[in-house]
This record gives structure tokens, C-alpha cells and sequence, in this order.
């Protein structure tokens, strides 16, 4: 096997770990999170199994989006540290094998970012086409707003403007007019800036918000006809300026709609997106507790070129969005994972992390952490979720899980040694506080939920299939049991081929399936138990599996000499 092409295109083998660097360890005791901190527990990350930090916003905010309205693309913001600061995590990532990228937010500024500013102050301002305004009142969009707790319309008028500017997310977010050749050129410039100090690529924010031209009058969008064509001569740029950076895309559409993303038959636009899709049916098959519903968005999954992945998660930073769910599954999720209008959010998904949705079953977390890491693409964790950490539905909003890092079952949970008061967001208590759930206690006890998922990113890592290679979902007679296998033929390598099997029931069962092209008598190891099954006539394969049962079952077939 071909171990080399596994890091030519590190992203389809990667365990990415997202975090937001104010929540995560405060090194200076201030109450808030920052690099040096970071940097203080990168070895932490390290010994998880962590190959890929995702750093939420770090530039000079006014606070408005947590991070996400930036005053200053090239700059960092003074709480967290500086560029100094910043080149000392980059560097020591590197040498502990991680590699770093982080949020590009361009699809919109801060209302008090220097550019609009300058906008606003007169309509000859060069930075005035740097935004999208309109003269005449718009039309209703109450129903397109994307935080309806915040907002009803989609435009705002500025006094000081005389005029209307369009804003997708709240109104101190003003959109930026990414038809405006200014606005593309400073949009690479941010890019070159922070690929030059280190970065190995972007997770980049809201993407189809952020090339299309909607609101801006046809005469001015005439050059900019094919916003995807924009998308193409981007990746193309971080190409010529990092061979091996990514840009790893929130798009949350249909996958037929996905695919033109990634570059349609040409595959040269981002080079990963998150699977939100796969997702959602992940939470409806968990809640019905029947596989069926992830089985069949599995086949349906479009196949992707070989430099193309998805990215696969269970939680991230924002709400738990149930947008292409139906409204009767929609209540089936809630039902099950949270019935009270306090864990809801705008009607369409969950403020709530993982392990508080299954009430603390350690059966439960263990079968969906390692579903995680089994789905075909590339996991990404959010911060805490190694350790099993809740919510607090104390903090508004999306807010509620991102609470400070529980690193010690002592004061502010060993994020910080500051006063309470002064943290920058109160520490999570009840059953999923600090003093029940957090990283020291959890390091020495090998039956953790951190020492599981340390082992799964081990055993994700050591079988590339599951990342590189193609999947196929296999029949059984238990509806209630996922069953897929991951098979990868690298060009002058051997076959490698796994079978990923996840109970989303409590009810223990027996199935078999048929794997093809496997002769009788091939033997089959269980990664995790050590047991051993032998492949059956005409390829069946008979388990027992247990209530919320998993088995990773490694195939092995002739030439394969990984360790075992």
C-alpha cells in the first residue's frame, strides 16, 4: 500500500478537531482562552489523535457573532494574543504532526470594519461598491433570514448612507459585493496573507452566500456571470500559492446542488464540504432507532473524484440544523432529543451537544462516536465532544455549546484560574459539569469516552478505506444495524477492505451479509475485540451484535501486512 498517497491528499485521512481558541485554555489567566494557552495543551491534541486544527475566528471582532464579524483580516485579535503568538502554535502544531486551518469569513464584515466605514461616508467612496446598497425599499424577506430571532428583512437602511445594504446574517454583518474585481482582489490578498504565515488552508463560512450576486443590479454583475467560475480561479490561486492547501466548504444544500461546488465533473472548486445531509438522517435514524433512513442517503450520496471528500461530524459550533428534514421527521428529532422549547432553535434545529440528546449512555455515545469515524469521509470533532461534554442552555442561542473547555474537575473547570465573572462565557454545571466530565480524570481511566475516541482515531488512521477508498452498503435482515464496507485498491498497493457495523437499537441481534469478490475462508478481525470470524460460503459473513453494538472488521485478504 501506498502509504505516500495518503499524504499527498492528507484531507481524506485527517481527524479534524474544531475549536474556538477564547473558550479552550486560558494561558494567562484574564478569562479568556487564548494561543498561548492553546499551544500550552497542542500535546493533548496530539496524544488524541488530532491531525488537523480548525481554528474558529481569530481576527479583531466587535463581538457581535462571536468572532464572525471581523474588523480586521489581517490582524489578531489582542485577547487572544499575536502574530508572534501565532507563528509559535503554527510551528509547534507542525511538530507535533497537525496541520492548521482556519475560518475564512468573507462573505460578509463587521458593520465597524474600516471598509464600511469608508462606505457609508459617501456615495463616491471607492469602498462604496465593496457593499451591495439599494435606493428603494425592498420587498418583504422576513421569510429568508437566517436568524429570525434577530431579524426580519434581509435589508437595512443607513441614515448616514441615505440607502439600504444587504445583509444575509444580522444587520451589523453587511454583505460584501463579491462581483467588485476590488473585492475579489482583496479577498485573495487575505488568502496569500495567511497561507504565507502557515496555514494549510480554510474552513470557509456560508459559501453560497458568499459568491452569489444576489441584490446587486444586473449591469454591475455582468463580468461576474458564473459565480462557481469565481470559486474555480480561487481554488486555482491557493493551488499556485500552496500545492497541498484546502478549502473545506459550509454548503448546506441538497447533495445534486453540492456537487457543483466542488467543481461538477472538473472537480476544481473546494475540496471538501461538510455531509449535512448524511447528517440530519444520522439524527432520524438514531431517533426511529433503524438504520434505514442513513442506508438510503448513503447510496444516494453522489461518488466524488478522488481529490474530492466529504466531511462527516456528529455536532459543531453552531445549532443542530434539521433544515431538509420534513417537518413530521423534524418532530421526530426534537421529540426524541429535545422535547422542551429551550433546547430548539428557530424552529429548525437543536442547541444541544450529543451525550445531554442520549441522556449520559455510555453505550449510546461510544456506537455514534465510532459511526463518526466508520462513515465514509473524513471526522471532525468539536471541541469537548472527546471528553463527552453538555450544553448550558444558560448561554442564549447558538452560544449554549460553546462553553469553556472542562479541563480539571476544579475551579472553572482548569480553563482559567480568573474570577467566574470575568470569564468570556460561564462554565457548564449540573451532571455534564467539570467536576463529572472533564479531560484530567478521563486521561488515566483507559474505559473513558477520551480513550475511546484516542482508539478510534487510531484505528481510523490505519485504515485509510474509510477515508480513500469506495464504500458500498450492505443488506442485512436487521433494519436497525448499519452495515457498510470500505475497500481501497491503491495504484501499486495491495486491497484493503473493512467492514464498518453500527446497532442504533438497544435489542442485541444476529445477521448476515454477503461480501463479494471474498473467497470462503478468508479471515476477519475485529479491531477492537481482537476476535476473529471466517467469511462463509458464497461470502457470507454471520455477527452477533450487541444492543448499540459496533465492530470495525478488517478483512484479511492476501498482500494486506498491516500490524494487527
Amino acid at each position: 500500500m501506498l502509504k505516500t498517497e495518503t499524504s499527498d491528499q492528507w484531507w481524506k485521512s485527517a481527524v479534524v478537531y474544531c475549536l474556538d481558541i477564547e473558550k479552550f485554555f486560558d494561558g494567562n489567566d484574564d478569562g479568556v482562552g487564548d494561543i498561548d494557552g492553546l499551544s500550552q495543551r497542542l500535546d493533548y491534541l496530539a496524544e488524541l489523535g488530532v491531525t488537523c486544527l480548525w481554528l474558529m475566528p481569530l481576527n479583531p471582532t466587535k463581538g457581535r457573532d462571536d468572532g464572525y464579524d471581523i474588523i480586521d483580516y489581517y490582524g489578531v485579535d489582542p485577547r487572544l494574543g499575536d502574530h508572534g503568538d501565532l507563528v509559535e502554535l503554527l510551528r509547534t502544531a507542525k511538530d507535533r504532526g497537525m496541520r492548521v486551518i482556519m475560518d475564512l469569513v468573507v462573505n460578509h464584515t463587521s458593520h465597524q470594519h474600516p471598509w464600511f466605514t469608508a462606505a457609508r461616508s459617501s456615495r463616491d467612496s471607492p469602498y462604496r461598491d465593496y457593499y451591495v446598497w439599494r435606493d428603494e425599499p425592498p420587498e418583504d424577506t422576513s421569510d429568508q433570514v437566517v436568524f429570525p430571532d434577530a431579524e426580519d428583512s434581509l435589508w437595512t437602511y443607513d441614515e448616514k448612507a441615505g440607502q439600504y445594504f444587504l445583509h444575509n446574517f444580522y444587520s451589523e454583518q453587511p454583505d460584501l459585493n463579491i462581483t467588485n474585481p476590488a473585492v475579489q482582489q482583496e479577498v485573495a490578498k487575505i488568502i496569500g496573507f495567511w497561507l504565507q504565515l502557515g496555514l494549510d488552508g480554510f474552513r470557509v463560512d456560508a459559501v453560497p452566500y458568499f459568491i452569489e450576486s444576489r441584490g446587486i443590479v444586473p449591469d454591475a454583475s455582468a463580468d461576474y456571470s458564473d459565480p462557481h467560475e469565481y470559486l474555480r480561479s480561487l481554488s486555482a490561486f491557493i493551488g499556485r500559492r500552496r500545492g497541498d492547501a484546502i478549502l473545506l466548504g459550509e454548503v448546506n444544500l441538497p447533495y445534486e446542488e453540492q456537487m457543483a461546488f466542488f467543481g461538477g465533473d472538473d472537480a476544481d472548486e473546494l475540496t471538501m464540504m461538510f455531509d449535512f445531509e448524511l447528517m440530519q438522517r444520522m439524527y432520524l435514524s438514531l431517533a426511529r432507532q433503524d438504520a434505514t433512513e442513513m442506508a438510503r442517503t448513503l447510496n444516494r450520496r453522489p461518488s466524488l473524484k478522488p481529490t474530492r471528500q466529504f466531511a462527516t461530524f456528529v455536532r459543531n459550533h453552531d445549532e443542530l440544523t434539521l433544515d431538509k428534514l420534513s417537518e413530521d421527521e423534524r418532530q421526530e428529532v426534537f421529540d426524541a432529543f429535545g422535547p422542551e422549547e429551550e433546547m430548539q432553535l428557530y424552529g429548525r434545529g437543536l442547541r444541544r451537544r450529543l451525550p445531554p440528546m442520549l441522556d449520559g449512555d455510555p453505550r449510546r455515545l461510544t456506537m455514534v462516536y465510532s459511526l463518526l469515524f466508520a462513515l465514509p469521509g473524513t471526522p471532525v470533532l468539536f471541541y469537548g465532544e472527546e471528553i463527552g461534554m453538555g450544553e448550558n442552555l444558560d448561554i442564549p442561542g447558538r452560544l449554549s455549546v460553546r462553553s469553556p473547555m472542562q479541563w480539571t474537575a476544579g475551579k472553572n473547570g482548569g480553563f482559567s484560574v480568573a474570577k467566574p465573572s470575568a470569564l468570556v462565557a460561564p462554565v457548564t454545571g449540573g451532571p455534564y459539569g467539570a467536576e463529572h466530565v472533564n479531560a484530567e480524570d478521563q486521561r488515566s481511566d483507559p474505559d473513558s469516552l477520551l480513550s475511546f475516541i484516542g482508539q478510534l482515531a487510531r484505528r481510523y488512521r490505519e485504515c485509510p478505506e474509510v477515508g480513500m477508498g469506495d464504500y458500498e452498503v450492505l443488506a442485512s435482515d436487521a433494519p436497525a444495524v448499519l452495515v457498510h464496507r470500505c475497500t481501497w485498491n491503491p495504484f501499486g498497493g495491495g486491497t484493503s477492505s473493512s467492514v464498518l457495523v453500527h446497532n442504533l437499537a438497544p435489542a442485541a441481534t444476529t445477521l448476515t451479509v454477503h461480501l463479494a469478490e471474498v473467497e470462503d475462508g478468508t479471515e476477519v478481525l475485529d479491531l477492537f475485540s481482537g476476535e476473529r470470524h471466517t467469511v462463509g460460503r458464497e461470502g457470507r459473513l454471520t455477527l452477533d451484535v450487541g444492543g448499540y453494538g459496533h465492530h470495525w472488521l478488517r478483512l484479511l485478504l492476501p498482500g494486506d501486512r498491516r500490524l494487527r
